[in-house]
């Protein structure tokens, strides 16, 4: 092999590193830019929604399903399944979505009652007989309570 053919060869093959190493380093950029960067972006702030706080109570003996809307912009029941009696839970409800709470005895059946209060305010009551029975108690928010800061 004369000197040109070794020099043209090794030409070549620096060509071809130059050429790997910057489509390596641009394959790098486009999945950095992919996958979020350093994080040091400004996330989104969460969408902050007005609530109120309602309280759901169920009272009696035995063991109930007990399903009740709480947080979620998307206003999602929440169920819980097999609950002891007695049971109260208070939770922040998304103004615009009507608090609702609904049980259902089991296979044994009895007496449930469940009750509703928003805000501190008894609301409503409902009471679920025998096996398998139901009831319903729900009310309507309120607009946001207005503070000194808001009026002034």
């Amino acid at each position: 092999m004369s000197a040109t053919e070794t020099k043209k060869a090794g030409g070549d093959r620096g060509a071809l590193v130059v050429g790997g190493t910057v489509l390596a380093a641009c394959l790098g950029l486009v999945l950095f830019g992919v996958f979020g960067g350093f994080g040091g972006e400004e996330e989104k702030p969460e969408r902050k929604v007005p609530t109120a706080a309602v309280t759901y109570e169920v009272t009696g003996k035995g063991r109930v399903e007990v399903s009740y809307l709480a947080r979620s912009e998307e206003g999602r029941a929440t169920v819980e399944k097999n609950v002891e009696l007695p049971w109260k839970k208070t939770v922040r409800v998304p103004l615009g979505q009507p608090p609702t709470v609904n049980i259902v005895l089991d296979g044994k059946g009895g007496e449930a009652r469940c009750a509703l209060a928003i805000r501190g305010r008894h609301v409503q009551t409902a009471t679920a007989f025998g096996t398998y029975g139901r009831a319903t108690c729900s009310g309507e928010l309120p607009a946001p309570e207005t503070t000194e800061e808001a009026a002034s």
